[in-house]
């Protein structure tokens, strides 16, 4: 199976709807609104886990590992790659991202990284899920932030 990266227009706007409604929850610390994004079976793997199976283990592994732990986080969706099967029911979207990040000593140091998510959907009119996630920081970029943020959800 080959894909395509110059994706249709609709397919890209999807995408990028996609990532614009996920940053915000990341940026909140909102879990329960962000689950719906995802397979159940969702994999994934990034700075804080080893690959895991299951929604439930990537948001205790991942995302609760990390979102608490920073600030501002934002999908840097103008510069999106995406990819789409034939049978646009795959795709891949590659994104940058920004966040801040916070010294043991409360400063603050910019954490910049990068997205790769997989997605797939059952028929052309369904919405795109998340079916793996491989999220991690830029070369360089401290791994540790010391924000403590309450969870919103």
């Amino acid at each position: 199976m080959s894909y395509d990266w110059n994706a249709p227009a609709e397919d890209v706007a999807a995408l990028r709807h996609w990532f614009d409604t996920w940053g915000p929850l990341v940026s909140a610390v909102d879990f329960v609104p962000a689950r719906a994004l995802f397979a159940d079976n969702v994999t994934g793997f990034g700075t804080r886990m080893d690959i895991v199976t299951g929604l439930e283990n990537l948001e205790q592994n991942q995302w609760r590992q990390v979102w608490p732990t920073i600030e501002n986080f934002h999908f840097l969706t103008e510069d999106m790659r995406v990819g789409v099967s034939p049978d646009r029911r795959m795709a891949m979207g590659l994104c940058g991202w920004t966040s801040i990040g916070l010294h043991e000593d409360g400063s603050k140091f910019s954490r910049p990284g990068r997205a790769t998510v997989v997605f797939a959907r059952d028929t052309l009119a369904a919405p795109w899920q998340g079916i793996h996630t491989h999220i991690s920081l830029n070369p360089g970029t401290p791994q540790v932030s010391y924000a403590e943020r309450p969870a919103q959800s």
